[in-house]
């Protein structure tokens, strides 16, 4: 609990407002596409083996793995690895935009933008 008695509940559904709703709506973005790309690749194997009897899906192999397989058990789980990357990526460069005024990343001595 903070020092002057106030109890702060931070959570996804109540962001702090500035730069948490950022962070918010990046996350509901990439949990999005996620999905997106979840329903959407199942869909399309769902819809390649109805329409042509499986004739992709059988004679297709990536990696010595049937295609729909390589999609479901390895992009799928690559996909999200690569979106929280991103997600990492951004919020490293979203940080340093907001925290490069503060004292903090400067050493002392030097003037903002000097280099040693």
């Amino acid at each position: 609990m903070p020092e002057n008695g106030i109890k702060r509940n931070i959570n996804i559904f109540r962001p702090i407002p500035g730069a948490m709703t950022d962070e918010v709506k990046v996350i509901v973005l990439l949990l999005l596409a996620y999905l997106f790309a979840v329903v959407g690749s199942q869909m399309g194997i769902w819809f390649l083996e109805e329409s042509l009897h499986g004739f992709w899906l059988t004679d297709l192999f990536f990696f010595n793995l049937p295609i729909h397989f390589w999609i479901s058990g390895q992009f799928i789980p690559l996909l999200f690895i690569i979106l929280c990357l991103l997600f990492n990526l951004w919020m490293d460069r979203h940080e340093i935009r907001r925290m490069e005024g503060t004292i903090r990343f400067r050493a002392t001595g030097r003037k903002k933008g000097e280099v040693p």
